[in-house]
């Protein structure tokens, strides 16, 4: 005896106006989704990737209400898409938006990589960010070779090996207890001279046995011959160069919004970042913005939540007085 299971979720109709047309599969537009489905409003909800943006690969979250063990952020994502299509917004995964463009009659066409054309009559962008690269020597060469930016993914892969995590914010040492499950020893490297991570998680990684902290260090060099052996280091107060040996790299050193196929369409910051009003409008009528890739925004969960609410009822109200 076996089991078939067949997807019977609706897929993307190009030929259809969808009222919302959500870039990013995340916690904002996932929260955004769900508030504009339920409303009626014709949903369609675009990832370049697999759903559920970075909180996905997040192991455990701690810190987002109503779950006082913590829950898996797979697991929350997985929630998040189940309660938006049962109001019947619909997910296109693995394929990427390159242009957004307003015709004269004000509706959207929203083209994709693999050559489709989405029309809509609101647009919001809840593309989120990517992890920032070091631009080093070998970083490149050994991506998935032993440098990654993903410790739940593959954290197991180094199990009673030593690692080094490069960055000691909250995505740093967040990984880094994943990596103490596994890893022989966890090597700390860190720009500045101190942490800015939670006093928190700080406690808790500091602490732990397997753990060495270099402070005031900066990565220089990823060496290597089929796979990750050395990442070469720089005191920052000496300039003395120190070689640590090592299985894997992995980089939490800040991160760049998706918003490269927008620029020219709505205002960016400096960083390119969407600005906002209040309401998550963005400089264009029609076009709003929710998450991690708003600018001046705090990268948490909760926050994408509140901010793809906020952007649904001012796309409700858009979208009542077309």
């Amino acid at each position: 005896m076996f089991s078939l299971n067949i997807d019977n979720s609706p897929s993307a109709d190009e030929s259809q106006l969808y009222d919302l047309v959500v870039v990013g599969a995340g916690a904002a537009g996932f929260t955004a989704g769900i508030y504009a489905s339920r409303d009626g409003w014709k949903t369609l909800i675009l990832e370049k990737e697999s759903s559920g943006g970075l909180a996905a690969s997040t192991h455990l979250i701690e810190n987002y209400p109503g779950f006082p063990e913590g829950i898996g952020g797979p697991e929350l994502m997985e929630n998040f898409q189940a309660q938006a299509e049962r109001f019947g917004a619909v997910l296109e995964e693995f394929d990427a938006v390159q242009s957004i463009v307003k015709g004269a009659d004000g509706i959207f066409t929203i083209s994709t990589e693999t050559g489709k054309n989405y029309r809509g009559r609101a647009v919001l962008l809840a593309t989120g960010s990517e992890p920032k690269k070091l631009g080093i020597p070998g970083e490149a060469e050994f991506y998935n070779k032993g440098v990654s930016y993903c410790a739940t993914c593959d954290g197991p892969l180094y199990k009673d090996q030593e690692v080094v995590v490069i960055g000691c914010g909250n995505s740093g040492l967040q990984e880094a207890e994943i990596l103490l499950q596994y890893a022989k020893k966890v090597t700390f490297v860190e720009f500045l001279d101190h942490s800015i991570a939670e006093k928190v998680l700080q406690d808790r990684v500091k602490s732990h046995e397997k753990t060495t902290c270099l402070f005031s260090h900066m990565a220089t060099e990823v060496k290597g011959e089929q796979t990750v052996t050395t990442l070469v280091v720089q005191n920052r107060e000496t300039g003395e160069a120190v070689e640590i040996p090592t299985a894997a790299v992995f980089i939490y050193v800040g991160y760049k919004p998706y918003t490269d196929f927008v620029e020219g369409l709505v205002e960016l910051d400096k960083y390119g970042y969407i600005v906002t009003d209040k309401e998550m409008r963005t400089s264009l009528p029609g076009v709003f913005a929710a998450g991690d890739v708003v600018s001046e925004n705090l990268a948490q969960v909760a926050v994408a939540v509140g901010d793809g609410a906020k952007a649904a009822v001012a796309i409700r109200e858009y979208l009542q007085n077309l």
